[in-house]
């Protein structure tokens, strides 16, 4: 998408939520079996200025659930530490952000964005969209709980349902007058999933709407388009999704190029396998060994994308069921690969590897259709 320049220039590098200054304008966005803990702090040490848990659900009778009580751990995390929840009740979602409070969350996001089935046929996330009554009950139960503790409540929503009812201008200012701090605006509607590309007019309307600061979101992958995304929408800050698996240094790399208009060089490859081995000792250490050396293997996967040898290589790795055993396969794979290469691959390879993959995906889907 071909971006022509609305605005002059691009915003103050600092925003606030609340209380919390942010120490950038790039945030990990909330990913349902990815933002967990270990990734969270991997993704503030490569440069995030904040960053968001996947969604805790609002029902009671999960609470107590392992999911969710990984999903609340923030053992040794970074302030300030922000909560996503989700549901379909305003007082089942303002008792979410009650527990999660108590937990140590000091930021609680609304999901009213994610576009996945289990969750929409419930009515919950984007689902929520086609209910602005209901998604205003939400949102004013949510900020009423969360007020008087002084923790600022957020929302994340698409652009609307369907692409003739985008309704996000209007739940926004809906949401500004019940108190929501900061609203982020995924440039797709529920409709599209994650099809096609994600348009930045309707996050451009947004931010003209409302006083609050607004997050653009949605296939912002290199330091370049993030700094079109920024011009363009007159955002406050970018998120950053799926570009950040397997390269949560893309942050800096961002951060650097707002900053210089220059490139950072690439991470060495020695440091990435480092970075790798302590992601993956986090990870055991919060999932345990047995789940742990299942779920670090689409992170692996994420890392090792684009790489030479990489899909080979995990194929025989999604194999491996030892913590030890994964550990000294991916020592290996980087050892090999730093007598290639010193450096790890430009941001923008990766981006077109993914978006090759994305195609073939893509038709693949609608050949078995």
């Amino acid at each position: 998408m071909c971006l022509v320049f609305k605005h002059a220039s691009i915003s103050s590098p600092f925003m606030k939520i609340g209380p919390y200054v942010l120490a950038n304008r790039l945030f990990a966005a909330p990913m349902a079996g990815v933002t967990d803990r270990p990734f969270r702090r991997l993704c503030k040490a490569g440069g995030a200025g904040y960053a968001v848990s996947e969604m805790v659900t609002s029902r009671r009778d999960l609470w107590d659930s392992l999911k969710t009580s990984r999903r609340a751990n923030h053992d040794g995390e970074e302030a300030p530490i922000a909560v996503q929840i989700a549901g379909t009740d305003a007082q089942m979602m303002a008792e979410a952000a009650a527990y999660n409070i108590d937990r140590g969350a000091q930021i609680i996001d609304i999901n009213m964005g994610c576009p996945a089935k289990k969750v929409c046929n419930k009515w919950a996330g984007s689902a929520l969209m086609q209910d602005e009554p209901l998604a205003l009950a939400i949102a004013l139960a949510v900020v009423a709980a969360c007020e008087p503790r002084g923790v600022p409540v957020t929302l994340k929503m698409r652009t609307g349902w369907t692409e003739s009812h985008k309704n996000a201008v209007a739940l926004a200012r809906l949401f500004e007058a019940a108190g929501v701090q900061m609203l982020t605006v995924h440039g797709r509607t529920r409709e599209q999933g994650y099809k096609g590309e994600a348009e930045y007019d309707t996050i451009a309307a947004v931010k003209a709407a409302v006083a609050v600061p607004v997050v653009a979101n949605g296939d912002i992958s290199t330091p370049e388009k993030a700094r079109d995304v920024l011009a363009y929408t007159g955002a406050d800050a970018v998120m950053i999704g799926r570009a950040a698996q397997g390269r949560p240094w893309i942050f800096r790399e961002m951060a650097h190029f707002l900053e210089t208009g220059t490139h950072l060089a690439q991470p060495l490859v020695v440091e990435v396998k480092r970075l790798l081995l302590d992601h993956l000792l986090d990870h055991y250490a919060l999932y345990g060994a047995f789940t742990g050396v299942r779920t670090a293997r689409k992170h692996i996967g994420w890392y090792v994308r684009a790489l030479p040898g990489g899909e080979a290589f995990r194929a025989r790795m999604n194999l491996i069921e030892d913590c030890e055993a994964q550990l000294h396969a991916v020592s290996g794979f980087f050892d090999a690969l730093g007598a290639r290469m010193d450096r790890m691959p430009a941001a923008a390879e990766v981006a077109a590897e993914a978006a090759h993959n994305k195609q073939a995906q893509d038709k693949k889907a609608g050949e078995l259709a």
